[in-house]
């Protein structure tokens, strides 16, 4: 096992990670920007390196600022957490040739499934159904591609192959918009991935968004950890997940969970990792692959009590894998709520200084979070704060809970999307279960 690892991000996922090794008596290094010098995380580390200013490129997306931290603590592992560098081949790459390892996928395996046209190819020979769409990255000539709109019929999505997090990609109704929206998505594409290439999927008009867990090691053996409702979104950004799925018959999640986990084993894949589908009419299609924990992994750990950090850890330290599909067990509903320093419904950014940070409690409840009163939530990185996680027996108990959890809440100084979740709690649809991924835009989009 580890004597030390070095956590390569921040905010809630860098205490998660740190709690995790504190739990396992690994020591853990924690590197900071100038702006969060003062971060709970950084003053409970064993050791802390300063790796440059606020601005993320010259700190958290820094790799040979990152390498030389590792170096100087000599740490012998780097956990990349989520977003920044956790899905960068090249970075992987760089850990494992600078002798340390990366506590995440092979490089090959964050590059085939990185690259949403490979991965959707890699999908199909494993036998995980795909959405309809172009066979690769959309060709240069014109008519060939009319020719392929035409054929997937209308309306159809234009997406970055190197894209991610709703980054990348523009709805197209008629032919007549359909050469324009390729040439505008290439150039956004190129300019934000560095990878110009684009592809083409029949738009499904109200698809709920399902996501599968996964853990391997890299060889046999594989299990799946249940699935993730994640459709209340807006912009393509979740806001509220749960598990398990309501309304989804368990044969059908059972067949797509296998289907997963087979996939691991022909692209032998080693970590955690999460099969997102599309599922709409009783039918399940795969959009993409994300190599990394997800910010959700919390309802997972909820409802099957796997610590799916813990499992990252041991698996890139190769230690033998015992976890068997059948020691898998789905235990009531868990619900996820992620608490963001914004307007509530106007969505501007709202940092700042927490004056007052009241959190919930109670049976059930589990809150992720870095913050505390007196802390100044920066203007540099994503706003997310925290996520507050709800427990029960039933959907029924669990929304209960978040509901009495959310009025518990109180948060000074700042504006969050708190009255956002309060009222979704209320809403009679979400209640019900089953709302598609455009539900919260329309909702929205009727406010007075």
């Amino acid at each position: 096992m580890f004597g030390k690892i070095l956590i390569a991000n921040r905010g809630e996922i860098a205490l998660r990670i740190q709690r995790a090794c504190r739990e396992m008596g690994i020591k853990t290094v924690v590197v900071y920007s100038e702006v969060d010098r003062e971060a709970k995380y950084v003053r409970l580390a064993d050791e802390s390196v300063c790796i440059g200013p606020a601005a993320a490129r010259d700190s958290y997306l820094n790799m040979p600022r990152l390498i030389s931290a590792a170096e100087v603590t000599d740490a012998e592992a780097i956990h990349p957490g989520y977003g920044f560098l956790s899905e960068n081949a090249d970075f992987a790459e760089r850990v494992e040739k600078s002798g340390f390892v990366f506590i995440g996928p092979t490089p090959a395996s964050i590059r085939v499934m990185g690259d949403k046209v490979s991965a959707k190819q890699a999908m199909i020979e494993a036998g995980v159904p795909v959405v309809p769409g172009s066979s690769g990255a959309l060709p240069d000539d014109p008519e060939e591609i009319l020719r392929t709109g035409r054929e997937v019929g209308y309306p159809v999505i234009i997406k970055a192959a190197g894209g991610g997090g709703g980054r990348g990609m523009r709805v197209v109704y008629t032919e007549a918009a359909l050469l324009n929206a390729v040439t505008l998505t290439r150039s956004e594409a190129g300019a934000a991935f560095n990878n110009p290439e684009v592809y083409m999927e029949k738009f499904l008009e109200n698809p709920r968004h399902i996501e599968i867990q996964v853990l391997a090691d890299g060889g046999r053996n594989a299990v799946w950890l249940g699935e993730r409702d994640c459709s209340m979104q807006r912009r393509h950004q979740k806001v509220i997940e749960e598990a398990p799925a309501p309304g989804i018959a368990r044969r059908l999640i059972e067949r797509i969970g296998e289907r997963c986990t087979e996939a691991c084993r022909k692209i032998g894949y080693r970590g955690a990792g999460t099969f997102e589908f599309l599922f709409e009419d009783g039918e399940f299609y795969f959009i993409e692959m994300n190599t990394r924990i997800q910010v959700e992994h919390t309802v997972t750990e909820m409802i099957t009590g796997v610590d799916l950090v813990r499992q990252q850890i041991l698996i890139a330290a190769g230690e033998k894998f015992t976890l068997r599909q059948r020691d898998v067990q789905i235990r009531g509903h868990a619900i996820e709520c992620r608490i963001n320093a914004e307007d509530p419904f106007k969505f501007t950014p709202s940092p700042g200084r927490i004056t007052n940070w009241h959190t919930p409690g109670g049976p059930g409840v589990r809150m992720d979070s870095h913050v505390f009163s007196g802390y100044v939530v920066p203007p540099n990185y994503d706003s997310m704060i925290a996520k507050l996680v709800t427990h029960g027996d039933t959907r029924e108990q669990a929304l209960a809970r978040m509901d009495i959890a959310l009025s518990e809440m109180a948060v000074e100084g700042i504006q969050t999307n708190i009255p956002l979740h309060r009222e979704l709690m209320q809403d009679a649809r979400f209640r019900e279960g089953g709302t598609s991924i455009h539900y919260l835009e329309h909702k929205l989009a009727q406010r007075p």
